[in-house]
């Protein structure tokens, strides 16, 4: 029964982080409009669908666009920062999600702009240099391993099953769950 419950806390925050980084993320670009004065005309988050925040008008497109990844790896780093210390597990779980965030807007934004995919397509047409996009990913990428190496061995943590508290795997579950209710029941396809 340990296994199936590390299985499942494993299935569930890999899950968890993604869906909660791609609204951070975006949550980043609603700054960035809301900041240069642009309209957020919706943003879209359903899980079938590639998250992304339509504005219009879009004064500055390049701050609007580039806030997301940024935002998106800074706002994890701060909640995991003031995070007491007494609340181990949770930060822990903060620290990978922090991680997770760095390494996936890193690689987005520097493996993205070789084919100018989503927002890296946006900030190159809007004057941002492909090294700076690279220099992005050589900067979050390594940060966010180094995040992951906090926690130690992966090669103990699977050895281990039972270091897994079967009540932390079902709030991680029911955390997804709600994620993954919220974006069916909110927001457009």
């Amino acid at each position: 029964m340990q296994r199936f419950h590390q299985l499942l806390f494993t299935a569930s925050l890999l899950a968890l982080s993604w869906f909660a980084m791609l609204a951070v993320h975006e949550f980043g670009h609603v700054v960035g409009a809301f900041c240069t004065g642009g309209n957020v005309e919706r943003v879209i988050l359903h899980p079938f669908t590639i998250s992304r925040t339509d504005v219009s008008p879009n004064p500055n497109p390049i701050a609007v666009v580039w806030l997301g990844p940024i935002l998106g790896c800074i706002l994890p780093i701060i909640v995991w920062l003031v995070l007491p210390r007494r609340l181990l597990v949770i930060r822990n779980i903060a620290v990978f999600f922090a991680g997770f965030c760095l390494l996936a807007n890193g690689a987005y934004i520097a493996i993205g702009s070789l084919d100018r995919v989503g927002d890296c397509g946006v900030m190159m047409q809007h004057g941002s240099p492909q090294w700076l996009l690279f220099a992005f990913g050589l900067v979050t990428i390594p940060l966010g391993f180094s995040l992951w190496h906090r926690l130690g061995s992966i090669q103990h943590f699977f050895v281990n099953p039972n270091i897994v508290d079967c009540r932390i795997v079902y709030a991680v579950l029911m955390a997804l769950v709600l994620v993954l209710v919220c974006e069916f029941m909110f927001s457009p396809r």
